[in-house]
């Protein structure tokens, strides 16, 4: 499952909270993320763009938390 770090301040998440990659999706040409907080009670729906821009993958060597 990947893990990535929000770059920056959306919706209620502050900059730095990290997420799981839940599930991708593609349908038409559209691609969207499901994506979860690490204690797993807060979930977001995000497009390809709004993942490329606000988001970067933590590296596996990384710290959950």
């Amino acid at each position: 499952m990947k893990r990535v770090r929000l770059l920056k301040d959306y919706q209620n998440f502050q900059k730095g909270t990290p997420f799981l990659v839940i599930t991708e999706s593609e349908f038409i040409g559209v691609k969207e993320y499901v994506l979860r907080t690490y204690d797993l009670h807060h979930r977001l729906l995000i497009t390809d763009k709004e993942y490329a821009t606000l988001f970067s993958q933590i590296g596996k060597n990384e710290p959950l938390l």
